[in-house]
Parts: structure tokens; sequence; C-alpha cells
């Protein structure tokens, strides 16, 4: 079934009636070919349901749908994932929204760090993180989520202090790291349903020592180690979201 997202002003649960607008009336009237009576599924990105829609009218500028029922959410992850990702280099940033979001991240926040070689700021900032968002909503029609992660405009370790610290464990996997494991991280919540989980990946390069002391020191950061090879920053991001949905028992 073919999955379309809109705003939530579009959605009149009351009236049942979904209005689709934009670059998806195209799409279902030209490319899909789909008529009148046809089943679709529409989700807001926000409140976690499904709209199951039958499709009353092909307008040239919108969709007209009739809403039959709601789906309540079974595809979201109890656990909230948190990536923060050092800024990579090329497109990589891309791949890792993709995957992230077919994971089941909460939300993706692009970090700044010492070893970034990307550096963006002001308009190209914006320009990047609307791109990443749009990313993340077709990788949500894909996998079949109903919620879309928030991709967050690219800032420095200082400034987010605040949202490290709200978070119940933030793991941060370091090439220099000795000991400790994402599995000894989430021990103390096994038997907490709902947990936010912030995981931290360095850029190419790595993460810097100084991050390192300050992540433990004024953000309460677990260093852990991903095994004895040196991953690239996507293996990285995409092996550690993957190591905590299994532990968390959402790949079963």
């Amino acid at each position: 079934m073919y999955q379309f997202f809109v705003e939530p002003e579009q959605i009149d649960v009351a009236a049942k009636s979904v209005i689709i607008r934009g670059t998806d009336v195209n799409h279902i009237k030209n490319v899909l070919r789909m008529r009148p009576g046809e089943e679709v599924a529409v989700s807001n990105g926000i409140d976690g349901k499904e709209y199951r829609c039958g499709i009353l009218a092909l307008e040239e500028d919108c969709v007209r749908l009739e809403l039959r029922f709601i789906k309540e959410d079974g595809v979201e992850l109890p656990a909230k994932i948190y990536l923060f990702q050092g800024l990579p280099k090329a497109d990589k940033m891309e791949l890792i929204v993709q995957k992230s979001t077919e994971l089941g991240a909460a939300a993706i926040a692009p970090v700044a760090m010492i070893r970034s070689v990307v550096r963006l700021e002001g308009k190209d900032a914006a320009k990047k993180t609307e791109r990443w968002q749009k990313i993340a909503r077709e990788a949500v029609k894909q996998c079949a989520r109903v919620n879309a992660p928030e991709v967050k405009m690219p800032r420095k370790l200082a400034a987010m202090k605040d949202e490290l610290n709200a978070l119940d464990v933030l793991i941060v996997p370091w090439e220099d790291a000795r000991d400790g494991s994402i599995a000894d991280c989430l021990a103390p919540f096994k038997a907490k349903e709902r947990v936010s989980v912030g995981i931290l990946i360095g850029p190419e390069g790595g993460i810097a020592p100084e991050e390192a002391e300050w992540l433990t020191h004024e953000a309460g950061a677990k260093l852990v180690t991903l095994g004895p090879r040196i991953l690239r920053t996507e293996t990285a991001a995409i092996a550690s979201q993957t190591i905590v949905m299994a532990l968390r028992g959402e790949m079963e």
C-alpha cells in the first residue's frame, strides 16, 4: 500500500476528510495512475498514527480522500534512539540519514566536531538540513514508519549540552576506548520499556581526546568499543543503532 505524508491540518477526523497537496498529487495521478476507490495510507509524521483512506477525487491541485479508519502505531520503537553524527565528508550524511530512518531513529543531529572536514553554516546549513529531512521523509515511506525523524541543523557539541544531559544514556563509540560495551550501557534499563538512548559518532578522523573528555564529564557519556576494527563513520552509525535495537529486543 502506498503511503503519503501530509500536514496535521490536512486531516479532519471529524469530517472523515483528508487532502493531499504538493508534489504527491502528480505522483498519485500520473506516475502511480491511481483511481477513485483505491486505498492509501496517510500519516502526519507527528502523532504516530496511520490514517487509512480511500481516494474520493483527483483534482488539479489536490487529491481528496475519505478517512476509513485509524491504525494506531505499531512500528515506532518504544526506545527512542537519538543519533548525534559528526559531520562526514561528501554525501555520507545522506546515507546515514536514510539508514538511520529505516532503523527507527527518533531524531538525527549533525555535529560540527574538531576533526570534521565539512563546515556548514548559515544558508548552506539550512539547505543541507532541508535536503536531509527530505531524504528522511522518503525513507519513512519505504520502511512503513509513520513518524519521520527530525533532522536538526548542524551545531557544535557545546550547544547540545542540555540535550545530551536529558537522555537516559549517551553512548559514544570511540576507537581509543579500551573496554565498555553498548550492552553494559543498556543493562541498567533492561526493565524500562521507554528509554531515551543517545548515540554519538565521530566524523572521519574520529573523536578528539578533548571531545571524549568533555563528553564524559559534561554530558555523562559512556565511552564504548565496537571491537578491534576501526569502522567508517557511516558503518559505526548504522552498527551502533542496530546493536541497540537488537539488545532492546526490537529485531525479534
